[in-house]
């Protein structure tokens, strides 16, 4: 039965890290109170998105797509998914709505494949939501796969937001390669623009200048979070290397400067040089070292707690936490940090304004949905 319970003040707030950037905003308190209800548990749960009835469609790593009511109570296998290749990092990755959903029932999700020559990507699919006993997506078509495949099973990222305008935004990992992320033909590394039929998009900034014809920015390593503020502008999180992991304002064109430099090194010590004002790249708003290992991304409309409207909400793996970043307009500064005693690998925002939480599990163990509310 989901039990609810306060978070303990003991487990709230992690300790500040080591840089005057890393310094960690306490409310006088020293926490800010909210209760949590334990609502499911999946088989390595990745993400999640809500219908319009308050349903949930929710991925867990190896496949499939499950339909779940708003409860947590029930649920049921979405049929019609793709094989998903889920080793190491591979997994059934996003799932999000078309803007329009309500007209054509069109549901996008993401997912890593190998090739007949055993080579891994990530690709983007779509299928229409046919709803009821069984439920399924019909006409599935893969209408993007990231470019080239690769060997290895790690940094697919893989996640999907659609802009204000109808354009799909889309994150290839640059596979743990370095490397791509800066290779113009390719599109690892990068953030891509495309039209919600996985064609390119007409104006992309860098295609004049020889890129892929989709990319819109480049130079990222880990993209797992992206969304749109009220205002438009595009968020992105990503993990760094060994420390270093960002918070970026996404702009049309720009380099974000990995591996070429980053606020973090490489896992065999080798050096990276940090970014410097000046140095041609454009830097973190926000960034850490050690690191917190960021997975998932929402943006805040404030629903439930107007004082957090337009901040950043991050999920924490190897942190444990769940992360407030505060924004204002397009700066963003550290807010809070609070431990939640397990991995965390998405955030989303319900239809009343409660944050969800999606716990990936870890290794051999089952992940929890958990229900974010004011405490009364």
């Amino acid at each position: 039965m989901p039990k609810a319970r306060t978070l303990l003040p003991a487990l709230v707030l992690l300790a500040a890290c080591t840089e005057s950037n890393d310094a960690v905003a306490q409310s006088a308190s020293g926490a800010l109170p909210f209760t949590v209800t334990e609502v499911a548990d999946f088989d390595a749960p990745w993400a999640m998105t809500f219908l319009p009835d308050g349903r949930m469609l929710v991925t867990e790593k190896a496949g499939p797509i499950l339909l779940v009511s708003a409860d947590g109570k029930e649920r049921k296998v979405v049929a019609g998914t793709p094989a998903v290749s889920s080793a190491g990092q591979g997994a059934m990755m996003d799932v999000v709505l078309h803007p329009k959903f309500a007209q054509n029932r069109l549901v996008y999700f993401s997912f890593s494949e190998a090739n007949a020559e055993g080579l891994k990507g990530v690709a983007l699919a779509r299928g229409t939501l046919k709803d009821g006993a069984e439920p399924a997506l019909e006409n599935v078509q893969v209408i993007f796969r990231a470019s080239p495949y690769v060997s290895g099973d790690g940094h697919f990222s893989g996640r999907i937001a659609f802009s204000k305008d109808g354009h799909l935004f889309f994150t290839n990992g640059e596979r743990q390669k370095f490397d791509p992320a800066h290779d113009p033909k390719a599109t690892l590394g990068k953030v891509l623009r495309l039209n919600d039929d996985g064609t390119p998009a007409a104006g992309n900034p860098l295609a004049a200048k020889g890129f892929h014809p989709a990319v819109w920015s480049y130079g990222h390593r880990n993209l797992l979070g992206i969304a749109f503020d009220a205002k438009g502008n595009l968020w992105e999180q990503e993990m760094g290397p060994k420390g270093g992991d960002e918070v970026n304002l996404v702009l049309p064109g720009k380099d974000y400067g990995y591996p070429a430099v980053s606020n973090g090194d490489h896992y065999d010590g080798r050096d990276i040089p940090d970014h410097k004002p000046g140095d041609g790249y454009e830097p973190p708003k926000v960034w850490w070292n050690p690191s917190i290992s960021p997975g998932g991304l929402i943006v805040y409309s404030g629903k439930l707690w107007p004082q957090w409207r337009g901040d950043l909400f991050i999920g924490g793996l190897s942190s444990k936490a769940l992360i407030r970043v505060d924004v204002d307009g397009t700066n963003a500064t550290k807010g809070d940090q609070w431990g939640m005693g397990a991995r965390i690998r998405e955030v989303e925002e319900g239809p009343d304004g409660a944050i969800w939480v999606l716990e990936d599990g870890g290794s051999g163990s089952n992940g929890r949905l958990l229900k974010i509310t004011p405490k009364k």
